[in-house]
C-alpha cells in the first residue's frame, strides 16, 4: 500500500507546486503526433512521428526530413519515436533516433545515428537493430546519461516471455556505449540488457545525482515510474502495483486501478516530472513516490522538457489505436 499512500500525499503537496496556475502560451501549432521534444541551448528539437525532426529557434520552425536507408513505418504507434542529441552536437551535428520499421505484418525497431546536414537529418550508421516491433508497445525513448552512455527503453510487444528474457531485447533498458558497442561493466556479460522486467516504458530521466528513473504504461492501469538500478528486475508480466516476489523490484509510485498513460519523463528541481496522455496533464511524482498534478493541459501530453526559464510540453492527441493527422502543439510554461 506503500505506493497508492504516496500518491494521496502528494495531492497535498499540489499548493507547493504552482505550475498549473501559471500562464500557458502555445508556442507552436499544427504539430502531427510529435513524440519526441529535446534541446540544445535555447534551440527546441521536435521528432514528429512520420519521420521528420522540426528545430524550432523560439521564432520559426523548420520541418526537416530523416533520410533513413531502411523506410520508417509510421503505422499505429509506430514511426520515428526518440530523439537523443549527443552530447558533441553543437560540433558534430549527429543525433540518435529510434525508428520503427518493417511492415504492419512484419515489425521491427532500430536505433541509428543521424547528421544534420543542410535541409535534412541523414542516416550515418545503424547502432542497434533486431529490436522486436509491435502495433503499440515499442517503448521508443534513446537518451544519453550522465556516464556517457546511450540508453534505450524497449516494449514487451504483448509477448509474456519476452521482458523476462536475457536473450531478448524486447521489455527492457538496453544501455550501449556511444557508437552502439556493448559496455563492459553492463550487468549481464555481452549483454546490452541494463533492466529487465519491464512493459512499455517511454520515459527515462536522470536526477541530479545521477540516478535513473523510468516511466511505463502498465496493463489496465498499474501505470508505474520505477527508480532503475543495474541489473534490475522490475517484474513484469509477473508482478504490478502492490504486489511483490523474491528478485523483483517494486515501483517508485504506480497508478493503482487508474491511468496515467505515462511518456515522457523530465527532473525539474527536486522532483520528477511526468508526461500523461490519459490525464491530459504534466504529473509530479517526488523521489519519496509522492504523486500530484504540476500543471493541467486539458490534451494528451506525450513528452516534457525542463530547460532553464521554462518547461515545455508536446502532445499527441490520436491516440495510436486510430487513424488520421492528430492536431498537436508544443506548450511553454514559464518556470
Amino acid at each position: 500500500m506503500a505506493a497508492k499512500t504516496a500518491i494521496w500525499r502528494g495531492l497535498l503537496m499540489a499548493a507547493l507546486f504552482p505550475l498549473a496556475a501559471q500562464a500557458q502560451e502555445a508556442v507552436l501549432e499544427g504539430l502531427d503526433y510529435p513524440w519526441d521534444i529535446e534541446a540544445q541551448g535555447e534551440v527546441i528539437y521536435v521528432t514528429e512521428k512520420r519521420g521528420t525532426i522540426g528545430i524550432f529557434d523560439g521564432e520559426t520552425f523548420a520541418r526537416l526530413p530523416v533520410e533513413t536507408s531502411a523506410p520508417i513505418l509510421d503505422d499505429r504507434g509506430g514511426g520515428l519515436l526518440g530523439l537523443a542529441l549527443r552530447p558533441d552536437f553543437a560540433r558534430s551535428r549527429r543525433a540518435v533516433v529510434y525508428q520503427h520499421m518493417g511492415t504492419p505484418e512484419d515489425r521491427s525497431n532500430r536505433v541509428i545515428e543521424i547528421e544534420l546536414d543542410g535541409s535534412a537529418w541523414i542516416e550515418t550508421r545503424v547502432l542497434l537493430d533486431g529490436i522486436p516491433g509491435h502495433p503499440l508497445y515499442n517503448g521508443g525513448r534513446v537518451a544519453f546519461g550522465p556516464d556517457g552512455m546511450l540508453y534505450v527503453t524497449t516494449g514487451w510487444t504483448e509477448n509474456r516471455a519476452r521482458p523476462q528474457d536475457l536473450g531478448s531485447l524486447a521489455g527492457k533498458i538496453l544501455r550501449l556505449t556511444p557508437d552502439g558497442a556493448i559496455p563492459e561493466d553492463n550487468p549481464f556479460g555481452g549483454s546490452p540488457v541494463w533492466s529487465l522486467g519491464h512493459r512499455n516504458p517511454q520515459g527515462i530521466v536522470w536526477d541530479a545525482d545521477g540516478q535513473l528513473y523510468a516511466a511505463e504504461h502498465g496493463q489496465s492501469g498499474h501505470d508505474e515510474v520505477n527508480r532503475i538500478e543495474r541489473g534490475a528486475n522490475y517484474g513484469w508480466p509477473l508482478i504490478q502495483g502492490d504486489e511483490t516476489r523474491g528478485g523483483m523490484q517494486a515501483p517508485l509510485a504506480h497508478s493503482g486501478r487508474s491511468t496515467w498513460a505515462p511518456s515522457g519523463l523530465a527532473w525539474e528541481g527536486e522532483r520528477l516530472l511526468l508526461a500523461s496522455l490519459r490525464t491530459g496533464s504534466v504529473i509530479s511524482v517526488g523521489t519519496d513516490g509522492a504523486v500530484s498534478e504540476a500543471l493541467s493541459l486539458g490534451d494528451r501530453v506525450r513528452d516534457v522538457l525542463v530547460t532553464e526559464a521554462y518547461i515545455y510540453a508536446i502532445t499527441s492527441n490520436r491516440s495510436p489505436r486510430r487513424d488520421g493527422a492528430s492536431d498537436d502543439r508544443m506548450i511553454r510554461v514559464s518556470r
